[in-house]
């Protein structure tokens, strides 16, 4: 990148080939930054797992300044494994924003081709599965089958309910909440006939997998249902902190379960307001 990269804040960076040359200098090995030049795919990637959990942050907080912030440092990393990718004649930006236009139009030909006026949501929604469907099977893979193409790396709870999903479009499932409240008690007694850690740690991950099916067949995302949970406790227990004047650790249990009450009741009389 020349002279206009170091311009004051008032330039205008709004270019996405600017960012590309921003990104080519920092790998260069002789001019450019030499974390960012020693980089590689596999060193990079939990970046991008973190950066888009900070934009779904940014959009839960309604932070909307956050929110232009943090798209900003997602689109880096695309960028970023485009970059190395140019540098080993694998692919480049152009062919990533090439691919991804071509999928969608691929996937959406209720827009881009039938021009329907009368738009079924639920023929949108099999269409989309059958394409989605036909893509994976084109893949070159030697692994096949309905549960292949679901990404490793996604939270546990996603993916169970993912994996769950696409072996029920198979018509493996239960009809109706009925089976998965009975399974969570049958692998609940497994844990407590557990032998050994291995196999503690095996069913406790049952359980956790049976709760996952029984939350997707209230309509629920488990992963979303967990996450409110945890800002629930992490509220009270910060009201219990309060409450108690600073760290609650020197305090025998009985007082912090006194706490917790109090916390919960704060936090009823102030919903009841």
């Amino acid at each position: 990148m020349d002279k206009d990269a170091s311009k004051s804040e008032k330039s205008d960076f709004s270019s996405i080939d600017t960012l590309r040359q921003i990104m080519a200098r920092l790998r260069d090995p002789v001019k450019g930054c030499e974390w960012d030049a020693a980089q590689n795919f596999l060193s990079i990637a939990p970046y991008a797992i973190e950066e888009a959990y900070e934009v779904v942050d940014a959009i839960e907080q309604q932070d909307m300044h956050e929110l232009k912030n943090e798209l900003g440092d997602l689109l880096l990393q695309v960028v970023f494994h485009s970059q190395m990718a140019a540098e080993k004649d694998l692919f480049t930006f152009d062919d990533v924003v090439n691919a991804i236009c071509e999928k969608m139009i691929r996937r959406h030909p209720h827009v881009f081709q039938d021009h329907d006026t009368d738009i079924d949501p639920a023929r949108i929604k099999g269409n989309w599965e059958k394409i989605k469907a036909k893509e994976r099977s084109e893949k070159k893979s030697s692994d096949s089958g309905a549960l292949v193409g679901i990404a490793k790396a996604l939270p546990a709870l996603t993916r169970a309910k993912k994996i769950q999903e696409r072996a029920a479009r198979t018509g493996f499932d239960w009809s109706d909440t009925a089976g998965p409240r009975a399974k969570i008690d049958e692998e609940l007694a497994e844990v407590d006939n557990a032998t050994d850690r291995e196999n503690l740690i095996e069913e406790i991950g049952d359980v956790l997998f049976t709760v996952t099916t029984f939350a997707r067949h209230h309509g629920i995302d488990a992963e979303q249902a967990l996450k409110k949970s945890n800002e629930k406790f992490e509220n009270r227990f910060k009201i219990m902190e309060e409450i108690a004047g600073g760290d609650i650790t020197p305090l025998p249990l009985s007082e912090k379960e006194n706490l917790w009450i109090a916390a919960k009741n704060y936090e009823k009389s102030n919903k009841n307001k």
